[in-house]
């Protein structure tokens, strides 16, 4: 395991691919960046997680197949998520495969990222992950939107038990067709101070940081416990809405977009 000293306020990034030799090639890729600081873990999943919560990188950059089975990587993004500890998940996908991308955000991931693409993307990718932003190309962002039409996010509001007050499900709701905070306070007739304070307390709640993380929390959770309840009657508007939503989300955390 190396380390590469460099100042502090350089970003912390874990690079750990799916074997040695590519996990060493990755982290000499991003090395390059004098942005980063690289942690180049091993490629045994057993040895990610005391790293991780020793370390505390900002980003982790994960090789999809890691692991014997071909889930160990998404069952790894999951325990890094319910760790709490802050750092986000890019997974590192061979080609743009539907189910690796859709399985990725399920588990948690905040982007993906293709062998296919250039390296260079790679950087831009871990700053716009680390912002609180989603990564995706046009062609992963579709593999999303079709998915979100499936009954794991249709049949949500079928579910109770939200984390969520009625008001702030309320706001979620029109999240989730695209409305800015001030198109919200119209529609509930509430003042944007207000619709910013409601916000704040849901990504809070859930743990997200972004009005997309937000929809893709209540796609991850629509057989859980604590699902958001968005109507199937307004799956198809959410769907239309994501390129605005994204858009809300160049706002510094998606709180201020107006």
């Amino acid at each position: 395991m190396a380390h590469l000293t460099v100042p502090s306020n350089r970003l912390r990034v874990l690079a750990a691919d799916t074997t040695s030799m590519s996990t060493q090639l990755l982290a000499d890729a991003l090395a390059r960046d004098p942005r980063f600081q690289i942690m180049e873990a091993t490629s045994s999943i057993a040895s990610i997680l005391p790293l991780l919560k020793s370390k505390k990188p900002d980003v982790a950059v994960v090789g999809a197949k890691m692991g014997e089975n071909a889930r160990a990587s998404f069952e790894l993004i999951r325990e890094i998520r319910a760790e709490g500890s802050g750092t986000r998940v890019i997974v590192l996908l061979d080609s743009s495969d539907r189910s690796a991308v859709v399985e990725a955000f399920r588990a948690g991931a905040q982007g993906v990222f293709s062998r296919t693409e250039p390296v260079r993307l790679l950087a831009k990718c871990i700053h716009c992950v680390h912002s609180g932003q989603i990564w995706a190309n046009s062609g992963e962002l579709q593999f999303v939107l079709e998915a979100l039409a499936q009954p794991a996010f249709a049949n949500l509001g079928a579910h109770t038990g939200s984390l969520l007050t009625a008001r702030e499900i309320d706001v979620v709701r029109c999240v989730s067709e695209g409305l800015s905070n001030r198109e919200i306070a119209q529609r509930l007739k509430l003042t944007e101070h207000t619709v910013k304070n409601y916000l704040f307390r849901v990504f809070d709640k859930l743990g997200v940081s972004s009005r997309v993380e937000v929809v893709l929390y209540a796609f991850r959770n629509g057989n859980g416990s604590d699902p958001l309840p968005v109507p199937s009657r307004r799956t198809s508007q959410s769907i239309a809405a994501l390129p605005r939503i994204i858009a809300r989300d160049s706002a510094p955390l998606g709180r201020t977009a107006t």
